[in-house]
């Protein structure tokens, strides 16, 4: 059929047309993808998004959230670090993610406190906090305490030599306080003498080694505090229990005669044996995710009546090897089965919770050393202590996000299924193509 020469302008016109309008689509597509962005998780469980708290989370905060990361140039853990901020970024526009070498910037990062590789500090609404932990319900943990603008107070008790959140001697624990604020937490002292009553904004109050028996007024302020159901951290030291005698019977807590020693630390490169050792935890909120051993200077053995008004749950204990001394300290020590001494291992610690209000969380702990300006930094010391200050404060039931794991998907296949997939490859599917190219062959060799 022959095409006049009117018909062919007109096609060249819609072909002209066509390519001007595909062009243009492909242009306003391109402009479109700059301006906004579309994305979909399409990984089994939607493991790669944020959960519906977090979400919810965000839409609560209404202004900009700075993150400062502070990391080595480790691609790998940058990329953790992006990819975690990056999933928050998608539905929250004001949120800065800053990625500092700590090694290019040590002033910056001592001022900041940084102490691992790859910490976050997170700032919102002139609150601060730090993050060691890359996972989406730490860091919406993190955020959902700067959002609450309730200051959280842990109160230490004062007046009768206790250790002090501000002093500076080897024995005070200037240095975790400030660990603490990092974390978002204020710290203060209170003498119980000159403001007889308690804080009602005090969300934690410690008792840290007496040195001298606590007056009877304060015993019955702080048994007032405990019936209200409210949270404590009680730190004694051996052959100093009586001070805090009053307390621990409330509680049914009872001190171990002696000091716990290992003779066997000196493996460990430590000549003192009154150093004990705890390299196991157990699986309580506080202590389940600690793995490196913590050091306990002169500690002291407790035991637990479980009876009355509290329930008494071990953290942790000594290594069997150990045992409470009752002797001096002095030349070849070993263990006296004949006097009040217990064999190892030996509980330093119990988590308590009240059987008619299940809210209410308390520790003891027969050591205070491991807090202190001298100790904090050995093995797992401090995160131990800001482990337990957070469990205290209720800190682990902000956001309680389930981990995300993809589906099984993994196909099982027996032996005789393996055999008919592999002749069917071998032969059947390869018997299938020249079949059918023969009879394709045949069909065109009739036209």
């Amino acid at each position: 059929m022959k095409i006049s020469r009117k018909a062919h302008q007109f096609i060249r016109l819609q072909n002209i047309i066509f390519t001007v309008l595909f062009v243009g689509i492909l242009g306003l597509l391109a402009w479109l993808s700059t301006q906004y962005s579309i994305q979909s998780d399409w990984t089994a469980n939607s493991k790669n998004s944020l959960s519906a708290p977090s979400l919810t989370l965000l839409k609560k905060l209404d202004k900009p959230i700075t993150i400062t990361a502070y990391a080595s140039e480790n691609d790998v853990l940058r990329r953790q670090i992006s990819e975690l901020i990056a999933k928050y970024s998608r539905y929250k526009s004001d949120i800065s993610l800053t990625i500092i070498n700590p090694d290019m910037r040590p002033d910056q990062a001592r001022e900041e406190g940084i102490t691992t590789d790859g910490e976050l500090v997170i700032r919102y609404d002139g609150r601060r906090e730090s993050l060691r932990q890359l996972n989406e319900q730490a860091l919406s943990n993190v955020l959902q305490r700067l959002a609450n603008s309730e200051q959280r107070w842990v109160v230490f008790l004062t007046g009768h030599g206790e250790r002090s959140p501000s002093g500076q001697a080897n024995f005070d624990f200037n240095v975790f306080a400030d660990e603490l604020k990092n974390k978002g937490i204020n710290s203060q002292s209170i003498n119980l003498v000159n403001t007889p009553t308690i804080p009602n904004n005090t969300s934690l109050l410690v008792i840290a080694n007496p040195q001298v028996n606590l007056l009877n007024g304060e015993n019955a302020i702080i048994k007032d505090y405990l019936s209200a159901g409210r949270p404590l951290l009680l730190l004694t030291e051996p052959n100093q229990a009586t001070h805090v005698r009053p307390i621990l019977e409330t509680l049914g807590i009872s001190v171990l005669p002696g000091i716990v020693v290992d003779a066997s630390t000196q493996m460990f490169g430590i000549d003192d044996p009154t150093f004990a050792l705890v390299t196991q935890y157990s699986s309580h909120p506080s202590t389940q995710h600690l793995q490196t051993m913590s050091l306990f200077p002169g500690a002291a053995g407790l035991t637990a009546t479980n009876s009355g008004q509290y329930s008494a749950e071990p953290l942790f204990a000594t290594l069997e090897r150990s045992w409470t001394e009752t002797g001096d300290i002095e030349g070849n020590i070993q263990f006296n089965s004949n006097t009040e001494e217990r064999k190892g291992p030996i509980t330093i610690a119990y988590a308590l919770s009240n059987t008619s209000n299940k809210q209410q969380r308390i520790a003891v702990l027969g050591d205070a050393d491991f807090l202190s300006n001298s100790f904090l930094g050995n093995g797992a010391n401090l995160d131990l202590g800001i482990s337990l200050i957070q469990w205290l404060n209720h800190d682990d039931s902000l956001i309680d996000i389930p981990a995300k794991t993809a589906t099984d998907t993994t196909l099982q296949i027996d032996k005789t299924w393996s055999l008919i997939f592999g002749l069917g490859f071998l032969f059947v599917l390869p018997i299938l193509f020249i079949v059918t190219g023969i009879v394709i062959w045949l069909k065109r060799k009739k036209y």
